[in-house]
């Protein structure tokens, strides 16, 4: 089960997501990927049909791409929202086949989304140029003497 700070909720996250983020298609997913904040947590909704099949169906389906998604939290933890919408051939597909579908059509989301992850605390400095564009200041050692 997601944790309700990584929950997608309203009407207005979903269609927020689909419409600004970046898509991709898989036999049994498309995902919808957008970047928030990179203090923000990550979250996750899923939308499945009625076209998936009956309430057992779509069930099941759901608790699988929920899976999926708390997975995915360890390495995008922060700053993403995604949807997750289940395509009709999802009902007949094995965990391994869905889970290979999400991770794919997610890591294809990143790569477009242009790799803005949240970038973890380095042990250089860092400054910013006249145009505003980080410069890295890096310590050199202490050339010795000729």
């Amino acid at each position: 089960m997601l944790a309700t700070r990584n929950r997608l909720r309203t009407s207005t996250d979903f269609s927020t997501t689909v419409r600004s983020g970046v898509r991709n298609g898989r036999r049994n997913v498309v995902l919808y990927t957008a970047a928030l904040a990179a203090d923000e947590p990550s979250r996750i909704g899923f939308i499945v049909s009625k076209s998936v099949g009956n309430a057992v169906v779509r069930n099941l389906v759901k608790r699988r791409l929920r899976e999926a998604g708390a997975l995915s939290l360890q390495k995008y933890g922060s700053g993403f929202a995604i949807v997750v919408r289940a395509l009709p051939a999802a009902a007949g597909a094995s965990w391994d086949q869905l889970l290979a579908d999400y991770d794919a059509a997610l890591e294809t989301t990143m790569k477009r989304l242009g790799n803005r992850l949240p970038k973890a605390a380095s042990s250089g400095s860092y400054e910013t140029t006249q145009e505003g564009t980080p410069a890295c200041v890096t310590q050199l050692p202490p050339s010795s003497p000729a």
